[in-house]
C-alpha cells in the first residue's frame, strides 16, 4: 500500500513526505516539533462525505461535530462553515464553541455529571438540545427553565446494553457503565414521569452511544433496535411520539496500512432502513435523527511531527528510537493500547522498510516506563534530527495533552492545498506557571 493509499492527504516528493501539499520537513523547521498538523482540506472533504452520505441523502437529519475529538476555534469554524452542529461535553467546550461563532441552537451539549453553572450557562445560552441520564439533572434543568424563562430542550441518554467490541475505556453502551439510563420498565417509568411532568421541559427524545473506533455495524444495528422497542413501547404506554433519535457516532477509522476505510453509508444505510421499517411498522412517523461523527472527521485528517533526539541499542533486546515528545502529546497508546503508522519525513524515500529496516520501538520524553508511543516498527536508519511522522493523530491527541513534567503543549497548524498557517501557538515556560498565585521571582 503507498502512503497515498493510506493517507490521501500524503505523498512523497524528493524523498520527503508531503501532507495537503506541504513539506512537513519544512513544517518541522518552521514551527518547532512536536507538532500537530492538521488538514483544511481533509476535514472539510469530511464534512462533505456526512452530508452526501447522510444529510442530503435523508430528509429530516442532521449532523454534529463530537467536538472532544479535537476543538480549536478554527476547527468549530470550518464545521459550522460545513453545515455541522457541535456536540460539547463542558463548559469549556460550549465557551469556545460561541466564542467561534457556532450558532447555539446546533450545538448539543452532554455529559453525565454536569455542574449547575455549566446548566445555567447552557440554558441561558440556549443551547440546541441538553442530553440527560439522571433525575438531579433534570430536576436542576426545570429549575433552571423557569427562572429564565425559557423551554428547556431535552433528550434521554441511554444504555442498550450491548458490547461495542472495542477497548473497554471507550465502550460507553453496556449496562455497566457511567452514561446513560438503563433500560428497566421501572427506571424508564420514573424519567418519562419526570420529563414528560415538567412544564419547562421539552423532552425531545433519546440518544445513545455505544462507543467508540467500530469497524462493523453489528454494534449500532443491535442497539438501534433495544432503542426503537422504547421509541415504541412509550408510545402506546404515554402516548408519546417520540420526535427525535441520535444515533451517536464511534465510526472507525484507519490508525494502520490495511484497516479498512469506512464511508458514513457504511453505517447509517442500514440504521435509517431500520428506523424506516421499524416506525412504519408501529404506525408512527420517522423521527428526525442525528449523528455525531467525530473522530471520523479529524483523525485521519491530523498528523504529528517529531525530532528523532536519541537512538539506544540494547543487543539482542530492542532498538529504542527516542523523540521530542511523548505521552503528554499522545496518551493514547499508554491509556488505550492505540497503535500508530509513521515514518521518517526526511526519508520518505527510503527503500521499502520491511526489506531494509529493522523493528524500532518509538519512545518519548516523559519519566514513564510506559511513554511508547510505536511498539516494532520499521524505520530506515534512524538518527537524531530525522523528522518523524505519525499518522491519525487528529482525534483525542491535542484535547487529551497534558504538562506532565512541565511539558509545554504544541502548537497546531493547519494546512490547506499547499498552505500552511498556525492555528495554536505552542506554549511557553511563562504558560506553565501563569495561573500559580506564589510570589518567587525568576532565577
Amino acid at each position: 500500500m503507498s502512503i497515498a493509499d493510506f493517507n490521501p492527504a500524503a505523498e512523497i516528493r524528493g524523498g520527503v513526505l508531503f501532507f495537503d501539499g506541504v513539506s512537513t520537513v519544512e513544517l518541522a523547521e518552521r514551527y518547532g516539533t512536536p507538532l500537530y498538523v492538521v488538514s483544511e482540506t481533509a476535514v472539510r472533504g469530511r464534512c462533505a462525505a456526512v452530508r452526501s452520505a447522510f444529510l442530503a441523502k435523508y430528509p429530516n437529519t442532521a449532523a454534529v461535530y463530537a467536538s472532544k475529538a479535537f476543538q480549536t476555534l478554527d476547527m468549530c469554524r470550518i464545521v459550522a462553515e460545513e453545515g455541522l452542529g457541535l456536540d460539547v461535553v463542558s463548559g469549556g467546550e460550549l465557551y469556545a464553541a460561541l466564542k467561534a461563532g457556532v450558532d447555539p441552537a446546533t450545538i448539543i451539549f452532554h455529559g453525565n455529571a454536569k455542574s449547575a453553572d455549566e446548566l445555567d450557562y447552557a440554558v441561558r445560552s440556549d443551547v440546541g438540545r441538553i442530553v440527560s441520564d439522571n433525575l438531579f439533572e433534570i430536576a436542576e434543568l426545570e429549575r433552571l427553565g423557569a427562572l429564565h424563562g425559557k423551554k428547556v430542550r431535552v433528550l434521554y441518554r441511554v444504555t442498550p446494553g450491548v458490547d461495542s467490541h472495542t477497548h473497554r475505556f471507550i465502550s460507553t453502551g453496556s449496562l455497566d457503565s457511567k452514561f446513560g439510563i438503563p433500560l428497566d420498565p421501572s427506571v424508564r417509568d420514573d424519567y418519562m414521569r419526570a420529563v414528560l411532568d415538567a412544564p419547562h421541559l421539552d423532552f425531545s427524545g433519546f440518544h445513545f452511544h455505544i462507543g467508540s473506533q467500530l469497524h462493523d455495524n453489528f454494534s449500532h444495528l443491535a442497539a438501534l433496535r433495544i432503542v426503537l422497542a422504547l421509541v415504541a413501547d412509550v408510545a402506546k404506554a404515554y402516548g408519546y411520539v417520540t420526535p427525535e433519535l441520535n444515533l451517536g457516532g464511534g465510526f472507525g477509522i484507519r490508525y494502520l496500512p490495511g484497516e479498512p476505510a469506512l464511508d458514513p453509508g457504511y453505517f447509517v444505510d442500514p440504521m435509517m432502513d431500520l428506523i424506516l421499517a421499524a416506525c412504519g411498522e408501529a404506525g408512527i412517523p420517522m423521527p428526525r435523527v442525528t449523528i455525531e461523527p467525530g473522530r471520523w472527521i479529524i483523525g485521519e485528517a491530523g498528523i504529528t511531527l517529531y525530532t528523532v533526539r536519541s537512538v539506544k541499542t540494547i543487543p539482542g533486546i530492542r532498538t529504542y528510537v527516542g523523540v521530542d515528545g511523548g505521552m503528554a502529546d499522545n496518551i493514547r497508546p499508554a491509556l488505550y493500547e492505540a497503535q500508530y503508522h509513521a515514518l521518517l519525513a526526511n526519508k520518505a524515500g527510503a527503500a521499502s522498510p520491511a526489506a531494509s529496516a529493522a523493528l524500532v520501538t518509538v519512545v518519548g520524553k516523559c519519566c514513564e516506563t510506559g511513554d511508547v508511543l510505536i511498539r516494532d516498527i520499521a524505520l530506515p536508519d534512524p538518527r537524531p534530527g530525522d523528522t518523524l511522522a505519525v499518522f491519525s493523530t487528529g482525534a483525542y491527541n491535542h484535547s487529551m495533552a497534558s504538562n506532565y513534567n512541565r511539558i509545554p503543549r504544541p502548537a497546531v497548524v493547519l494546512t490547506r492545498a499547499g498552505t500552511h498557517r498556525l492555528s495554536v501557538r505552542r506554549e511557553t515556560y511563562e504558560d506553565l506557571v501563569a495561573r500559580e498565585c506564589c510570589n518567587s521571582r525568576a532565577p
